[in-house]
Formats: structure tokens, C-alpha cells, sequence
């Protein structure tokens, strides 16, 4: 059963979800943007290599561990979260929560260096 709400309703859980995170996390991002998207469309499946399946999220630029001293007047990284995707696996308004706070967590590993099979090793995937 999905999850209805308007996309000010979707920002706010993401909002939400940033504003939890920790100070020295918060503050060691860099460069980076975190938009949304209703769904996600050709080319972030093929970035992603998802060509069927559910994708929440995608995580698109350098990550802060790659970065060397040449790093500079770059457009920011974008995290995108994908609302139809999340609001039709959830339940309910909290499962909700919960999926868009782990969609949002998991890119920001990427952000951060950490690969789909580190995440899987963390139990994170």
C-alpha cells in the first residue's frame, strides 16, 4: 500500500532526516546537493546499473575520500531521492519515515566513500 503525501509533505521527512544527523556529520558535508525526483528516469537507472527493480536513491559525484587538491569550481555532488519509489514500499506514514531516513543515510555513505559493498558488510545495504 503507498504512502500519499504532497511533495512539501516528502521535503520535510527529508528535511527531517538531515536535521537528525549529527553535528560533526552535518558539518563535515561538502559540496553537495540533495534534490528529489517524483521517479527516477533513464539515465539514473542506467548511473545506478538498476534496470528493473526499485531505486530510492542515487548518490552522483566525487566522493569526499577521492577528492584530491585539484578538487575545486566543481559543480556539487547531487543526491536524489526518489518520492514515488519510497511512498509506494511504504506502509504507513512511519514506515515512511524510516525508509526515506535510510535512503537518505545510504547516500550519504556515498558521499562520505563508503561503496554498496561496504554497506553490505556494515549491514547497511
Amino acid at each position: 500500500m503507498a504512502v500519499l503525501i504532497s511533495r512539501r509533505a516528502f521535503e520535510e521527512l527529508v528535511r527531517e532526516a538531515l536535521d537528525a544527523l549529527p553535528p560533526s556529520l552535518r558539518d563535515a558535508l561538502d559540496n553537495v546537493a540533495i534534490v528529489i525526483e517524483r521517479e527516477p528516469r533513464v539515465r539514473h537507472r542506467r548511473i545506478a546499473g538498476v534496470r528493473t527493480g526499485t531505486l530510492y536513491g542515487l548518490y552522483e559525484g566525487v566522493p569526499l575520500p577521492a577528492r584530491t587538491v585539484d578538487y575545486g569550481m566543481v559543480t556539487p555532488d547531487v543526491i536524489t531521492l526518489f518520492q514515488g519509489p519510497l511512498c509506494r514500499a511504504a506502509r504507513d506514514r512511519a514506515d515512511l519515515v524510516r525508509l526515506v531516513r535510510e535512503t537518505v543515510l545510504h547516500e550519504l555513505a556515498h558521499h562520505f566513500g563508503l561503496d554498496d559493498r561496504r554497506l553490505m558488510e556494515l549491514g547497511r545495504y
